[in-house]
């Protein structure tokens, strides 16, 4: 299926002229985790990189240590990024400021620390990823002292004119966070193409953000999404391939773990279309 659609986005780049299909992207290319196959992830370096690269789209994965820090990680265990079989949640600060990155020798780092560096940056699109989903970890007490800290550290930062996005997998931090501020910007993450089902329970939760995977996706599921009143954002973003698909299903937002290389590429392999006179 995934090859199948490939395939057809590709005839159908071709056909209208690859410059002008691009010209027309609505998508909004942003770095999955700084930048995921080309820096250290989810470092601050990776961000300054891609932001210095000319990305203005960004996502991160936040976790809570074992004395009600915030930081920066994606995995459920330090292993494949540190070297350390640990997990956030049972480690305090303390323990964790030691870490290194087995890649470039990079500190975990705080969630204060990405959003100070982005505070004087307008103008971004952000998805700030609560990894909530072990229930025994994030118990539904936890996860309210979780969410106030979540939300009230990012907004004390919000640029002005950024659109800065919580998301999550787990239904229960966007439920607290819809409480605690109604006008939040919230996402709905799944690892199911887009759907008519998945656009109900976006609904049910009052969210009008949804993530979905997209192999399995149709250019008409998205176009009734967006619609219905929702802004899609497809992912994986392995490579070109991934990007390409996302122009074509008409994505509001294509998550990419090469975003730099994807940016290079457009100013390099597309030209302006021309004024009409």
């Amino acid at each position: 299926m995934r090859s199948f659609q490939i395939m057809i986005v590709g005839f159908v780049l071709l056909g209208a002229g690859l410059s002008h299909a691009i010209a027309q992207e609505k998508g909004l290319v942003f770095a999955h985790r700084g930048g995921a196959y080309e820096f250290d992830e989810n470092t601050i370096a990776a961000f300054k990189a891609s932001y210095d690269a000319g990305l203005r789209g960004f996502e991160t994965d936040v976790r809570m240590t074992k004395d009600g820090v915030l930081v920066i990680l994606h995995d459920d265990t330090l292993q494949r990024t540190h070297g350390n079989p640990g997990r956030v949640e049972e480690m305090t600060l303390e323990e964790l400021r030691p870490l290194r990155t087995k890649k470039t020798d990079q500190p975990i780092p705080l969630l204060a620390d990405l959003l100070n560096f982005l505070a004087d940056k307008p103008g971004l699109y952000v998805e700030f990823e609560m990894k909530t989903g072990k229930t025994e970890v994030y118990t539904d007490e936890l996860l309210q002292v979780y969410c106030k800290k979540i939300h009230d550290q990012v907004m004390a930062k919000h640029p002005e004119g950024s659109v800065y996005v919580f998301t999550s997998f787990d239904k229960r931090p966007l439920r607290i966070i819809k409480e605690l501020d109604p006008k939040a910007e919230l996402m709905f993450i799944t690892s199911r193409p887009v759907s008519d089902e998945v656009v109900k329970e976006a609904k049910e939760l009052g969210v009008h953000r949804i993530g979905c995977t997209k192999d399995g996706t149709s250019r008409a599921a998205v176009r009734a999404a967006q619609e219905a009143g929702m802004k899609v954002t497809g992912w994986p973003g392995h490579n070109l391939q991934d990007y390409l698909l996302g122009v074509g299903l008409g994505l509001d937002a294509i998550c990419s773990d090469i975003p730099v290389a994807i940016h290079t590429w457009k100013s390099e392999n597309l030209k302006p279309l021309p004024t009409a006179k």
